[in-house]
């Protein structure tokens, strides 16, 4: 008879291996060499054996440190008892039924499932980004039905599934093993509808509008992602609820711009002001605000007004309002005004076109008159 294999070697894992690894590479093994994924393989089924009897042993405390000490003898010298499979099985048996079947491995009644997540786009504007407020918003969802309780059933009167005998389970052999699987006529209730209810047609849930009030935090930005615990779609056999995401859009403003918590301003102003300084209200969210503009600024010019921005959603303090300045050219001059532009551009010797020539042209011709 041929000498067994390391039951380590067997799983393909060290000596000093977990017990969450020993799972791991038993699972991979069963999958892989599983009967029903190998029809009249009998490596494959020597495989399976030699996997299961190795993890058998490992998974068990007591028995790998037997095994660790005595090999495969154990400690008596007649081997090991192979009758109780390893604390581990189960879990991975089920691992191995999910896989297969899509169900679980044993046990009556459907397993709850949490209900599925919702997503809401809620369209904000600029100063509610800023400043926060509180939103209604509706949706349309489905609800347990009230007329049935949820049942379904007409009165919520219902009657024993006759497949599985109100057991929500069916027992079939498969492969090695005698396993359970939901059962598909009452998809593990237990139990069959006999008259369906009037209003839910059978289905147990409605489809109704619910109004949710949604806090709207002060600083918030267009993909901004706010959950609410609870308000999304109902669970299935007593699962619970899944949770609504609203998701934010902030509409943009004919005055600013934002860039993360600061916010942006261009002031115009004039260029004599610009050369001279003056004082400009400049406007905010929060309403006018005096800005000091120092003589000889120039178009571009950035200055900030502390605290004028938005708050951050993460705690960090509050960003300022950004202030660029745009010098403005004027269009059209009266004739007083481009009188006085050209004696400043000729006491600073600029070369410049006036209506009658260069102003050097024009200074000339007074001196030859």
């Amino acid at each position: 008879m041929a000498s067994k294999r390391d039951y380590y070697e067997v799983l393909g894992v060290q000596k000093n291996a977990s017990s969450e690894e020993l799972k791991k590479a038993y699972r991979k093994l069963a999958l892989k060499y599983h009967p029903d994924r190998n029809a009249g393989n009998k490596a494959a089924e020597d495989k399976f054996k030699e996997a299961n009897e190795a993890y058998g042993i490992l998974s068990d405390a007591q028995k790998r440190q037997a095994y660790n000490q005595f090999g495969h003898a154990g400690p008596g010298g007649g081997g090991f008892d192979f009758g109780q499979g390893g604390g581990g099985f189960s879990d991975v048996f089920g691992d191995i039924f999910e896989e297969f079947f899509g169900g679980q491995s044993g046990g009556g009644g459907s397993r709850a499932q949490r209900g599925s997540d919702l997503r809401y786009n809620f369209t904000l504007s600029f100063e509610d980004a800023l400043f926060g407020k509180e939103a209604k918003i509706k949706l349309v969802r489905p609800e347990q039905c009230r007329k049935c309780d949820g049942t379904g059933a007409k009165g919520g009167a219902t009657k024993r599934c006759t497949t599985c005998n109100g057991a929500g389970q069916v027992r079939f052999q498969q492969g090695f093993f005698t396993v359970s699987r939901t059962c598909s006529t009452c998809r593990g209730a237990g139990s069959i509808i006999a008259d369906p209810c009037t209003k839910c047609k059978g289905q147990r849930y409605v489809e109704k509008e619910k109004s949710i009030s949604v806090q709207i935090p002060a600083g918030v930005d267009s993909g901004t992602r706010l959950r609410v615990t609870g308000e999304g779609e109902v669970g299935l056999n007593d699962g619970p609820s899944g949770d609504l995401y609203v998701v934010i859009t902030v509409e943009d403003h004919p005055q600013f711009a934002r860039d993360g918590d600061n916010i942006l301003y261009e002031a115009p102003i004039s260029f004599v002001k610009a050369a001279l300084g003056a004082t400009l209200e400049v406007p905010t969210i929060k309403g006018k605000t005096p800005l000091k503009i120092p003589a000889g600024s120039q178009d571009g010019k950035i200055f900030r007004l502390k605290g004028l921005g938005f708050p951050s959603l993460r705690g960090y303090g509050i960003g300022d309002q950004v202030v660029k300045v745009r010098i403005t050219i004027p269009t059209k001059l009266s004739p007083e005004q481009r009188r006085s532009l050209e004696t400043y551009a000729s006491l600073s010797e600029e070369e410049v076109h006036s209506e009658s020539g260069t102003i050097l042209d024009k200074v000339k011709s007074l001196f030859d008159s």
